[in-house]
């Protein structure tokens, strides 16, 4: 049994793809994808917003959330020393904080891939001895049950495959980037121990997957491996929702049933994103990456009937998920961090938890993996530009778990939520959401192109240098100068490519009419549509120049009738970027509720904010009215208008300076 094993360690370490040609999606030989991914670290921020976001990610981010979870405020790493008889303690976070760590040691990977940092990997590799440590013999792994809870795999609530998914992942991005085994040989024995788990597929276990991280991390492990045994697994993950009786069981408690874990009807079938929002969108993404190895039509058909219903139908405006804290699902089951009815869009009390807002981002991009299509690159940067980065401070030290259209003072007791805040907070018992944004910021740039099949498609705007290998091998190198988003100009330089025609595609944003396309200064043959990428095909050559011009003027936007809440009510926005109003940029004593807007407001841009992470701000003439708040109803009376112009800003950037109130949404005054 000995000499087999290592046998079969040896076919797949022999078969594990060369590092330097896997991207963060490791979709390169995947047979039912149009656009694969950009090796790690092929593309750089040079200057703007996103060079500026990275650096704070690098210098700031990453390190400041490691001394919390390397210290005694988070205590992850303190968990993992424990477990490995390296120090005495209880066990101390929520039961994900396994993933979270996880997480962390991801985000680090990625900055360590365009700095090379050496530190970076000495921390990372005394990190990985005390995991291997924490191991149990058979592979488990997961501290939050080998230091005294319940018997490994008998409460799904104890979040154990949430843990897998994100070690599984972690450990395949370390090796694709550092080229070393130390962290994947502990996933593989993790991912072992999992398939002599579940793939015989007891009774008892067939509805344990919860928040179903592994199934990605089982895809990518198979991506790096070839071992197929971790695809099937991930396909069984798939097809074990659903299947069995809605009730209470042994390892099933009564609140996390149903439609709270997308259990009440099998993927395939679903036509309602429903429950957790969290969970919901890992488990698309994780089929996405399914699929995109199987090609499994009536899978990809489940996934673009659900990606539908949550973008035009239950998404906010800042691309956020997850309506409600606590609630109903229309089927009727208990629900919570969830998606509420279709069209159904508290402010106030919006939940839209920064996992939440990223998962619709990563179910996106996988997305537009599969398709190619622009519209999916859109709801990525929405999501990055909005709601995602809205998580983090300016500062990058302190985090928001969830991210309302509207908060006022004194309207929610905030002693009784337990995630909810009214300011971003230096840290969350719950702690997922942070080092999920930093991971994101830090390995956005990765998501900035795509490989098609002959030639590259730019997905994300930003001054960037990209040094790539296209699908047929050759190489190609862009560079792109911008100040987006704040300016529509983009220019990208082609540096060095092949002398065959390659197509370069253009992602024209839902937003941008009237967009403007140039090559070597001539207009281009090929007429910009909005929501569609632009391809231009020719013969390139060095020195070849392309500029895009994206209109950027701001814009009142209104909701679709059937959204209740935002009825006579509008929000800006101007290109990605939706605006909000807070309270620091109103009169003293002025409540976020007595802020109208005319329907004929005109902007002026104020750039530069540095107070703010260098925004672009808009200044505009609202219209004040102080409202009568005394009783539920009231007879309306004529009262007087005051014209004062306030600055807008970034919702994004909201609770930066200090307790406020803020809205997206403001009523309209006609005229």
């Amino acid at each position: 049994m000995r000499f087999s094993a290592l046998i079969v360690s040896l076919i797949i370490g022999a078969s594990i793809v060369r590092a330097d040609q896997a991207g963060v999606i490791d979709n390169s030989s995947s047979p039912h994808v149009t656009f694969r991914s950009i090796g790690i670290g092929d593309c750089r921020w040079t200057d703007g917003f996103w060079a500026e976001k990275f650096q704070l990610c690098q210098d700031v981010m990453v390190p400041h959330m490691g001394s919390l979870l390397k210290g005694d405020v988070g205590h992850a790493y303190n968990n993992f020393k424990i477990a490995a008889g390296l120090k005495d303690g209880p066990h101390q976070g929520m039961h994900w904080h396994d993933g979270d760590f996880y997480k962390w040691m991801e985000s680090a990977v990625y900055v360590y891939a365009i700095n090379r940092d050496e530190k970076i990997l000495a921390e990372l590799d005394e990190i990985i001895d005390v995991i291997g440590k924490a191991q149990l013999d058979n592979g488990y792994l997961s501290t939050q049950i080998q230091l005294g809870a319940p018997e490994p795999w008998t409460a799904r609530n104890y979040h154990e495959l949430y843990n897998s998914g994100h070690l599984l992942t972690s450990a395949c991005i370390h090796h694709r980037v550092t080229g070393k085994r130390n962290f994947l040989d502990i996933a593989i024995k993790h991912a072992d121990h999992l398939y002599e788990t579940f793939q015989p597929q007891p009774e008892r276990l067939a509805r344990f997957g919860f928040n179903q991280t592994q199934i990605m991390g089982l895809v990518e492990l198979y991506r790096t491996t070839g071992d197929k045994r971790y695809l099937r697994l991930a396909e069984i993950f798939i097809n074990m929702r659903g299947r069995s009786r809605v009730e209470p069981g042994p390892s099933v408690r009564h609140s996390t049933i149903g439609d709270m874990v997308q259990e009440r009807k099998p993927l395939r079938m679903e036509t309602e994103a429903v429950g957790h929002a969290v969970l919901a969108l890992y488990f698309y993404a994780g089929a996405a990456d399914v699929y995109a190895e199987t090609g499994e039509q009536a899978l990809v058909e489940a996934l673009d009937r659900l990606w539908e219903n949550v973008v035009h139908k239950k998404m906010y405006i800042t691309g956020a998920c997850g309506q409600t804290h606590h609630g109903a699902s229309s089927r009727g089951d208990a629900v919570h961090e969830a998606f509420a009815g279709e069209y159904v869009m508290p402010n106030l009390t919006a939940y839209n938890e920064t996992c939440a807002n990223l998962c619709n981002a990563m179910f996106s991009h996988r997305m537009l993996g599969i398709h190619g299509e622009s519209k999916y690159a859109d709801i990525m940067e929405l999501v990055m530009l909005n709601s995602g980065l809205s998580g983090i401070s300016v500062d990058g030290r302190q985090y928001f778990y969830s991210n309302p259209l509207r908060s006022i003072h004194g309207a929610r007791d905030y002693s009784a939520l337990n995630t909810e805040t009214p300011d971003r907070q230096p840290y969350l018992k719950c702690f997922c959401c942070p080092p999920n944004l930093v991971r994101t910021i830090a390995k956005l740039s990765s998501w900035a192109y795509s490989l098609p099949e002959n030639g590259v498609a730019v997905n994300l705007y930003g001054a960037n240098e990209l040094e790539t290998r296209l699908c047929d091998g050759s190489t190609l190198r862009l560079r792109q100068e911008t100040d987006y988003p704040w300016d529509g100009a983009i220019k990208i330089t082609v540096q060095q490519c092949k002398s065959d025609a390659f197509d370069v595609h253009l992602r024209i944003p839902d937003w941008a009419d009237a967009a403007q396309l140039r090559i070597n200064g001539t207009a281009a043959d090929v007429v910009p549509v909005a929501g569609q990428f632009a391809v231009l095909t020719r013969k390139w050559k060095p020195g070849d120049v392309i500029e895009l011009d994206l209109p950027m003027q701001a814009r009142l936007m209104v909701g679709h009738p059937r959204i209740e809440e935002v009825r006579n009510q509008a929000a800006v926005q101007r290109g990605p970027v939706v605006y909000c109003i807070e309270s620091p940029d109103l009169p003293k004593d002025t409540s976020i509720l007595d802020v109208n807007v005319p329907s004929d407001i005109e902007w002026k841009l104020e750039p530069g904010i540095s107070e703010l992470g260098n925004v672009t701000a808009l200044r505009g003439t609202v219209l004040l009215r102080s409202e009568d708040n005394r009783s539920m109803y009231r007879v309306l009376d004529e009262s007087q208008w005051q014209e004062y112009e306030a600055r807008f800003v970034p919702y994004h950037a909201w609770s930066n300076r200090g307790l406020s109130e803020m809205t997206v949404w403001m009523p309209i005054v006609w005229r």
